[in-house]
């Protein structure tokens, strides 16, 4: 179907519609309520869904399939040990149990990274906060940082690290923003934001004031990435609503009848920000000089830079909630073109703007191309956009098997993965509501909820993994930010999530297939970003050409593993190995043996 490239105009005079017609709600707005909050009274419409209402879908006991579905034998592929790892003995806390306000419900991100460059994956986990905390009543709740003690267990060390945060927390974005080879976090908050640097020595300090990166109201998903190839990693943060303290709007909107917290939808949209990185520890803002800055006053919540049209210049995609999504196109001169409805991302395929929440990033049928996937609302699909070339994006996502399984799931953190190591990317996702009131209607979607597992059928459709009784795909969360990465040096991927209001999720990937894979870490060149974000890898296997990015960013407000991952099936080595470095150099390496981590290094390999 042919995307509708309709005016802004256009496009808030059907949000308004949508609006009046449904009453129904979408993801939030910032509505940081102190103890005794001024509230307005709730705006007719303000909180709006952009599907139409589905008639429920049940199992065979009559449960919600978001909360049901479950199969007594299938493949186990996944099983949660958060428990045993030690991940339990932390908890995240976001507002009250009630979820009158959306600053309660957004929840946070999480982060792998090898924080101490011991080769081992670290997970660092965003926490919320309460209105006592708020107020300075209470200690606020704090992030975690879980060192990977390599025996399959973690321990929090965030406090002596220095990470705690102790804000309300959403997201991570984390990058060697200095090129000293240690990795550093940036931190999106409701209030002032953070920017960690890696001391070296286990520790971190916060110099975001010092580098100019603070902002001070709403920020969400960011991503690092070298927009204008200098070699120093520049810095965007979506904004998501501006928020009064002194002017909060009320709980009582109406979602099929029922009330709930309002927004976003009425609320004024916060700007969002591209920091340039000036290479002595500063950052200026160049917002509205790249064009990047957000004159729509959209709901930005995730954000990635990476290159769509594979001109060689990292571009800029961002994942809107309730307006259309952004495509801006690196011009090579420090702009950017907005491509956002020539692109086909802006809308899905039936021309509407979605509440997207989290996007995915890979090449799922290994042509060369990448293709992006982002999560939504309940009531509405989950589109998947193939990249046809040049940067033009169709929304494939009901010819590819993938749309009717995710409407009655209201998704958040996505991310390509293959879980099988088959050589083809599949796509996992973290789902939960954030409306409590669903277990208590007759709607068919619930509260918690199952994440997704959709398996790759060689790039001609996908499938949703069977949830076995007993497994990770059967558990159910209230599932926010995910991110993915080798955890444990096995050669397969594993899944984090953080879970609002609970403790985290550690999805140990256990799929029993014996094929092989290959990973490299790569580490860039004097004029490429040390940690060589924006790098694009070539693995040829057994005929086959796959394709990973390094980027930083997406998901939901999460950063995956830094290195890349293939799975290379049955086959027992590798026939090429390339690497498009982001000076532009590209260079082949030669792979002795597969089922290894490698670490390839900018100026080692053969000049192609």
């Amino acid at each position: 179907m042919p995307h509708l490239h309709r005016s802004q105009s256009g496009s808030a005079l059907s949000i308004f519609a949508l609006c009046i017609f449904l009453g129904a709600g979408a993801i939030g707005a910032l509505l940081a309520q102190s103890p005794a909050p001024a509230q307005q009274s709730p705006p007719a419409g303000m909180s709006v869904n952009t599907g139409a209402a589905h008639e429920a879908v049940l199992d065979s006991e009559h449960r919600p399939i978001t909360a049901g579905g479950f199969v007594k034998t299938g493949p186990i592929l996944f099983q949660d040990i958060a428990q045993k790892a030690g991940l339990t003995t932390w908890t995240h806390t976001m507002g009250t149990p009630e979820k009158n306000f959306i600053i309660e419900t957004n929840g946070s991100g999480v982060g792998l990274f090898d924080y101490d460059n011991d080769g081992w994956l670290d997970i660092y986990l965003l926490n919320g906060s309460t209105y006592d905390a708020l107020s300075g009543k209470t200690t606020p709740p704090h992030a975690a940082l879980f060192h990977n003690n390599h025996d399959g267990t973690f321990t929090d060390v965030a406090a002596k690290a220095g990470v705690t945060n102790d804000r309300w927390g959403v997201g991570v974005a984390i990058a060697d923003y200095d090129n000293d080879g240690w990795p550093d976090i940036y931190v999106s908050n409701f209030g002032e934001n953070r920017l960690y640097h890696n001391n070296h020595d286990g520790t971190f300090t916060d110099v975001a004031e010092k580098a100019g990166v603070t902002l001070g109201n709403w920020s969400t998903g960011a991503t690092w990435g070298d927009y204008d190839g200098d070699g120093k990693l520049d810095l965007f943060v979506p904004g998501y609503v501006h928020y009064d303290m002194a002017n909060q709007p009320a709980y009582g909107c109406q979602f099929r009848g029922e009330k709930v917290m309002c927004g976003p939808r009425g609320l004024k949209g916060e700007p969002d920000h591209l920091f340039h990185n000036n290479g002595d520890g500063t950052f200026t803002d160049v917002s509205e000089k790249a064009g990047v800055s957000d004159k729509n006053g959209y709901y930005g919540l995730a954000s990635a830079f990476v290159d769509v049209n594979d001109d060689g210049k990292p571009d800029l995609i961002v994942a809107d909630d309730s307006t259309p999504n952004y495509l801006y196109i690196n011009k090579g001169d420090g702009t950017f073109e907005d491509d956002s409805y020539a692109s086909g991302y802006a809308l899905n395929e039936n021309g509407r703007e979605t509440a997207s929440m989290g996007i995915a990033i890979g090449d799922y049928r290994n042509n060369g191309l990448l293709d992006l996937y982002n999560t939504t609302f309940s009531d509405d699909y989950n589109p998947l956009y193939r990249n046809d070339g040049d940067a033009n994006f169709t929304d494939v996502s009901y010819q590819m098997g993938m749309a009717e399984p995710t409407i009655p799931f209201l998704g958040w953190g996505d991310a390509f993965l293959d879980f099988d190591n088959d050589g083809w990317k599949d796509i996992i996702i973290a789902n939960g509501h954030v409306y409590p009131q669903v277990d208590h209607t007759t709607w068919g979607t619930t509260w918690k909820q199952r994440p997704l597992l959709f398996h790759n059928l060689e790039g001609k459709k996908f499938e949703v993994e069977p949830a076995v009784e007993g497994t990770a795909l059967a558990s159910l969360y209230v599932g926010r930010g995910l991110a993915v990465g080798d955890l444990f040096n096995d050669g397969k991927q594993d899944v984090v999530i953080n879970v609002l209001d609970g403790h985290p999720a550690l999805l140990r990937n256990v799929s029993s297939d014996h094929h092989h894979w290959i990973e490299f870490k790569l580490i860039g060149g004097p004029r490429s970003p040390r940690d060589a974000m924006g790098a694009k890898v070539f693995v040829t296997a057994n005929g086959m050409r796959q394709r990973d990015d390094i980027f930083s960013g997406g998901s939901f407000a999460s950063t995956h593993d830094p290195r890349v991952h293939f799975g290379l099936g049955d086959s027992t080595k590798v026939d090429s190995v390339e690497v498009h470095w982001p000076s532009g150099a590209k260079e082949k390496f030669s792979i002795a043996k597969v089922d290894q981590i490698v670490t390839l290094t900018e100026g080692k390999g053969n000049r192609m």
